[in-house]
């Protein structure tokens, strides 16, 4: 009989944890909804950061290929013009040659 007559005193105490329970599991949904929204938050300023460094890694990369194409362009232009050099001595030594052979 004393089991139930202290029966209404658990539940009252069972209900009132329960009601402490539910107080921490919402406290702890709005601290770990703050928490993501902090990492999310982040993880977008991060992205921002990354997009910034490559872009301007890009653009250092397509000032250097530029530089590069432009000098080697210049190379091959200056092999260019030393080998119509070259064609035009031999041209002329072919031409000596002609001679010198049509007077003998």
């Amino acid at each position: 009989m004393q089991a139930l007559l202290e029966l209404p005193n658990r539940v009252a105490s069972l209900e009132a944890h329960v009601a402490s329970l539910d107080v921490q599991f919402a406290q702890f949904r709005i601290e770990v909804r703050d928490e993501f929204s902090a990492v999310r938050q982040e993880m977008r300023s991060l992205g921002e950061t990354l997009r910034g460094e490559i872009k301007a890694s890009a653009e250092g990369l397509r000032g250097e290929i530029t530089a590069s194409a432009d000098s080697l362009r210049d190379e091959i232009r200056a092999g260019d013009e030393e080998t119509r050099r070259y064609m035009r001595v031999l041209h002329e030594e072919v031409i000596a040659r002609i001679k010198v052979l049509g007077e003998h």
